[in-house]
């Protein structure tokens, strides 16, 4: 006989698909669809990076870079070491001084540079901040100053729209942390002097290498400007007043993986099969349009981000917003954890000094796919954590 009886929240579960890769971290970063062990086969190990098929392979790592972006051909592109995080002490250390500075944070790393200017390298500098899910209001800024900002806010999942607040007049320097924006959305290169990321981002590289992007105008401040402090080693890019072109070709400070230079070069090629950047950007925005329409069909979850114009397309920052939640913090871990265990989305987790919620990383990398097949899963895990939640009460 047949009946009424409402489905099982376990029968429903049954019937969910699984995402074929459940990597949605926001770094180290879902690899390239394509990607394969057998792929890096041409890598060349043990071999020395200075000798030519050494060079070669990372000048096509600078050149493809310089390709697939757009950026101009009198910019240079170096690959330094210690990620984007060592990219962009690089460029503080070296040209900022010259002139009074803007700190602009609205996020955990933006934060990070602003200790490191004020209380590090005691710079004066003018301190702009913004809360999370929220913007520092651009229209405010000093572009006469040196200005340091991050174009996309990682861990808060709130981006720069556009460059049309930077004049193309300006002054001083504008020193972008790039490393969630490159390769997923348009950055105007003539509005920014240093740019920099890591390939562990949005084309899901290996780690420990970062990318220096350097306009005429940073390259005559090193070249005119000497800091007050001592640069180490690893810092320098000028001898003797002119700057050390060797790096910006593939002579690099220090040693690099030639696995990690393969790795990369496998991610450009298949950056190209998907359209370049622009296929790239259009990746990215599929992805994070899944979330956002997801999010905008329900009451128990939004964006962090408060002004839609802002969200970022890459990690799509999100809170929880139920009125039956009793510790948010401890309940999106509980979300998180369910949906790790299912195997359905891994490392999606705010970050650590971040508002409680989640973190899904939607670059071109990660399958749309993926992420529609893992949406659902995200509504099971929150009815049953709500569930437990009033059991345990």
């Amino acid at each position: 006989m047949a009946t009424n009886a409402p489905v099982s929240r376990d029968d429903a579960r049954n019937t969910l698909t699984r995402p074929a890769n459940p990597r949605f971290s926001s770094g180290p970063c879902a690899k390239p669809p394509v990607f394969k062990l057998e792929n890096l086969a041409d890598a060349a190990l043990g071999r020395s990076h200075r000798a030519a098929i050494g060079k070669d392979k990372l000048k096509a790592a600078i050149e493809g870079t310089r390709e697939i972006l757009g950026i101009p051909a009198d910019y240079r592109i170096g690959i330094v070491p210690a990620s984007d995080t060592g990219a962009m002490e690089m460029a503080m250390w070296s040209l900022l001084g010259a002139r009074k500075a803007e700190m602009l944070a609205w996020e955990s790393f933006g934060s990070g540079w602003v200790t490191d200017v004020v209380k590090q390298l005691k710079i004066d500098a003018e301190v702009k901040t913004a809360e999370y899910g929220e913007i520092v209001d651009f229209t405010t800024v000093d572009f006469n100053n040196d200005v340091v900002f991050t174009w996309n806010g990682t861990t808060s999942g709130v981006r720069l729209p556009n460059g049309d607040a930077i004049p193309a007049d300006r002054e001083g320097l504008t020193i972008c942390d790039a490393t969630s924006a490159a390769f997923a959305m348009d950055l105007p290169r003539d509005k920014l002097d240093v740019t920099t990321f890591s390939w562990q981002k949005v084309l899901g590289g290996e780690a420990a290498h970062g990318m220096l992007i350097l306009s005429p105008r940073a390259v005559e401040r090193l070249e005119s400007y000497t800091p007050a402090w001592p640069l180490p080693k690893i810092f320098r890019m000028t001898k003797g007043g002119k700057l050390i072109e060797g790096i910006f070709t593939g002579a690099t400070i220090n040693t690099p993986s030639m696995l990690c230079v393969e790795d990369y070069l496998q991610a450009l090629d298949w950056a190209r099969a998907v359209g370049g950047q622009q296929g790239l950007v259009a990746r990215a925005d599929a992805n994070a349009k899944a979330v956002w329409d997801f999010c905008a069909a329900r009451d128990w979850i939004d964006n962090l981000a408060v002004d839609a114009a802002t969200r970022s397309n890459t990690s799509v920052c999100l809170k929880f917003t139920d009125d039956r939640i009793q510790d948010g913090a401890v309940f999106a871990k509980a979300v998180a954890k369910r949906l790790e265990a299912e195997g359905v989305a891994l490392d999606i987790g705010a970050y650590r000094d971040a508002p409680a919620g989640l973190r899904i990383w939607c670059g071109g990398t990660v399958e749309t796919s993926d992420i529609e097949a893992m949406l659902p899963w995200l509504e099971y895990a929150f009815n049953a954590e709500i569930e437990a939640q009033a059991v345990a009460a």
